[in-house]
């Protein structure tokens, strides 16, 4: 079922892509832009990211990036040709013809989103710093690590570029927020090189949906040989004495709301404390429990323009710092992205939160 709606939406939005084309440009027709590049681009794309699952290698490299990114390139210029349309028939209704301008100007703003789309999916992550005041709390400087995707997607030499700019920033305490593994080759390695960050008061970290989907065993060994220590609805205290809780996935391991508010409840009322949760949910009983901080990832703050706006019919908070009832909660963009190496209008972040 999933294949035949992905097959589907890929089909036409293509479509909808070559009949902008035709449009625009009668002489181009509409049995190659409308009918036959829809076909053939959708059974590439779909072949590349099913062959890519399976198999290891510069070939599967090549092809990840190559079929992934059409993907990316092809929902923007659905978005800009579906604009066009809408345009075009508005000013029809006036009496005005625009094809002679709307055509050209649509390729030219196509070709400018496309490039600033994989400008922003293959550039370094920028270091966001975040000040925070927490009444009684030590100052400390928390390294936010979400979403990051490393494997088949990122490069090892990528996420080493990533982790020396946290190692600049020299933080006390890196938590990592879940989705930080995918598939592809030598995991390992990208376990080892996190570990080598070594922050003073450790690493802690909460598992994303995506932990579930690659295996749950697999998952927390990569974890271990990260240095990290794994919060599965548990709590810590840092050397500084401050708390730390962390979630399950909400959604793939069905934590509920009494969950959270139960888990909290063991944690001391005088001390600081943080929690951590790879999905934002559960803000308000977060805070109603008593914590000061509460990290999350997920969103990718839409990871491509205007896709942002379907995320926020699941979520009511998508990106950025939030006041909930006197508890600073930060959801982060995240370090890469999933799937298609592309981000427009929602840049990659690594978050430094400096507390007080």
């Amino acid at each position: 079922m999933f294949l035949l709606i992905m097959t589907f939406v890929l089909w036409g939005m293509q479509a909808v892509n070559g009949a902008w084309l035709f449009i625009a440009f009668p002489r181009l027709g509409w049995k190659i832009p409308a009918g036959v590049v829809p076909l053939l681009l959708t059974a590439f794309i779909l072949f590349g990211m099913s062959y890519t699952r399976t198999h290891e290698g510069m070939l599967a490299g090549a092809l990840y990036y190559a079929s992934y990114i059409c993907f990316g390139l092809v929902f923007l210029a659905f978005c800009i040709s579906a604009a066009c349309v809408f345009l075009s028939w508005i000013l029809q209704f006036f009496h005005l013809s625009a094809r002679a301008w709307l055509g050209p100007l649509s390729l030219a703003v196509m070709g400018v989103v496309f490039a600033l789309a994989l400008w922003g999916g293959f550039s370094t992550p920028r270091v966001k710093r975040i000040p925070v005041t927490v009444p009684g709390a030590p100052k400390m400087k928390i390294a936010l690590v979400s979403d990051s995707h490393v494997g088949m997607g990122v490069s090892l030499s990528r996420f080493d570029k990533a982790l020396r700019k946290i190692e600049a920033e020299r933080p006390d305490v890196i938590f990592l927020l879940g989705d930080i593994f995918e598939y592809g080759p030598d995991l390992k390695k990208y376990a080892v090189r996190l570990k080598q960050t070594n922050p003073p008061l450790g690493i802690y970290g909460v598992f994303g949906n995506h932990e579930y989907y690659m295996g749950y065993d697999r998952s927390k060994t990569l974890f271990k040989e990260a240095g990290a220590t794994l919060l599965t609805n548990q709590t810590a205290v840092l050397a500084n004495g401050v708390q730390v809780a962390g979630i399950k996935d909400a959604r793939t391991a069905r934590v509920t709301a009494q969950d959270v508010t139960d888990l909290l409840a063991q944690t001391a009322p005088e001390k600081p404390l943080v929690f951590l949760s790879h999905t934002p949910l559960y803000a308000e009983e977060a805070s109603a429990a008593g914590a000061d901080l509460m990290f999350s990832g997920h969103t990718h703050n839409g990871q491509i323009f205007p896709f942002k706006y379907l995320v926020k019919l699941q979520f009511p908070r998508v990106y950025g710092l939030y006041d909930v009832n006197g508890m600073n909660f930060y959801i982060t963009s995240g370090m890469f992205y999933w799937g298609i190496p592309l981000r427009f209008l929602a840049p990659a972040e690594i978050p430094v939160i400096e507390v007080n």
